[in-house]
C-alpha cells in the first residue's frame, strides 16, 4: 500500500487486510490466490521477450499447472538491435520468441506487427486487442503497468493503456466487434506497486533459459542481464519471504474504473 493512502486508511481504522476481506466477500476474489479458477491467460507484450523478462517464471509455473497461455505481441521488435537491420531483425525476433514460448509452455502466439517504437495509444489498437480478447476469451489479461515511474518507452505505456481499456470494454456490447466477453481479472507486470508476488524459486532457471533464446537481445551481454534478472527477482521475492519472486498488480477488471482504492488493494 502506498504510504500516503496507508496512513489515511489507518486514521480511519481501516487495514489493508480489511480491504482484502471485502474483495473476497463482494467479488469472490482472493488477492493471495489470484489464479484460482483461472484457466485461460492472455499475456500482452509490446515486444517479443517482455512476457518472459517480466513474469516468465510465473508463466512457466502456470503453464505446468495446466493453464492455457496465449501471447499477443503488439510490435515487430524491429528496432531492438544496433547491428541487425530492421527487416531481418523482425524475422529473427519472431523465431526467438517462438523458441522462448515453447520453453515457457505457451501454445499460441498472436502478432499485430506494429513498427517497434511506434505503437500508438489509439482507438484502432484498442479495438484490435478487444477483438482478440473476445476471440480468445481469457479469464485473465496481463500487460505492462502503464503507470510505472521512469519507464520512458512509449510502446510499454501505450500497450498497458490500450490493453487495459480493451479488457474493460470487452464486456460492453456497444464497443467494438464480436460477441462481448467479460474479462474477470486484469493484471499488470513491470510494476512497482504489486499486490501479489509469485514464488518462482523452482522456475528461475527455466525463465533464464527462455530469455537466453532471445539471442539478439541478450546474447552479447548475457552475464549482465542474468545479474539484473536475478536481482529483480530477489527484490520481489524478499518482500514476500521467497528467494525469488515476480510481482504483479492483479484485480477484478471492474475495479480499474472510478476506484480511488485500486492503488491500495
Amino acid at each position: 500500500m502506498k504510504p500516503f493512502l496507508l496512513a489515511r486508511a489507518k486514521l480511519r481504522g481501516v487495514s489493508p487486510d480489511e480491504f482484502k476481506e471485502l474483495l473476497r466477500e463482494t467479488l469472490g476474489f482472493d488477492v493471495e490466490r489470484p489464479f484460482e479458477g483461472v484457466e485461460r491467460i492472455l499475456c500482452v507484450q509490446p515486444h517479443p521477450d517482455d512476457c518472459e523478462l517480466a513474469i516468465g517464471g510465473a508463466l512457466a509455473k502456470l503453464s505446468r499447472g495446466r493453464r492455457e497461455i496465449t501471447y499477443l505481441t503488439l510490435t515487430d521488435g524491429s528496432a531492438g538491435s544496433r547491428e541487425i537491420p530492421p527487416e531481418k531483425l523482425k524475422e529473427v525476433r519472431r523465431e526467438e520468441q517462438e523458441r522462448a514460448a515453447e520453453i515457457i509452455g505457451v501454445k499460441k502466439l498472436i502478432w499485430l506487427d506494429y513498427p517497434d517504437t511506434k505503437l500508438p495509444h489509439s482507438e484502432d489498437l484498442r479495438d484490435e486487442i478487444l477483438r482478440i480478447i473476445r476471440s480468445e476469451k481469457p479469464d485473465l489479461v496481463l500487460t505492462p503497468d502503464p503507470w510505472l515511474p521512469y519507464d520512458v518507452h512509449p510502446d510499454h505505456r501505450n500497450a498497458g493503456f490500450s490493453t487495459g481499456e480493451a479488457a474493460f470494454f470487452s464486456a460492453l456490447p456497444s464497443v467494438g466487434e464480436g460477441e462481448p466477453w467479460e474479462v474477470r481479472l486484469l493484471g499488470f507486470y513491470y510494476t512497482d506497486n504489486p499486490n501479489y508476488i509469485e514464488d518462482i524459486g523452482d522456475f528461475l532457471k527455466l525463465k533464464l533459459k527462455a530469455l537466453k533464446a532471445h539471442k539478439s537481445q541478450f546474447g552479447s551481454e548475457w552475464s549482465s542481464w542474468e545479474v539484473f534478472v536475478k536481482s529483480v527477482a530477489r527484490f520481489y521475492g524478499e518482500t514476500a519471504g521467497f528467494k525469488y519472486g515476480e510481482g504483479m498488480k492483479i484485480l477484478p477488471t471492474v475495479l480499474f474504473h472510478a476506484n480511488p482504492l485500486a492503488g491500495v488493494l
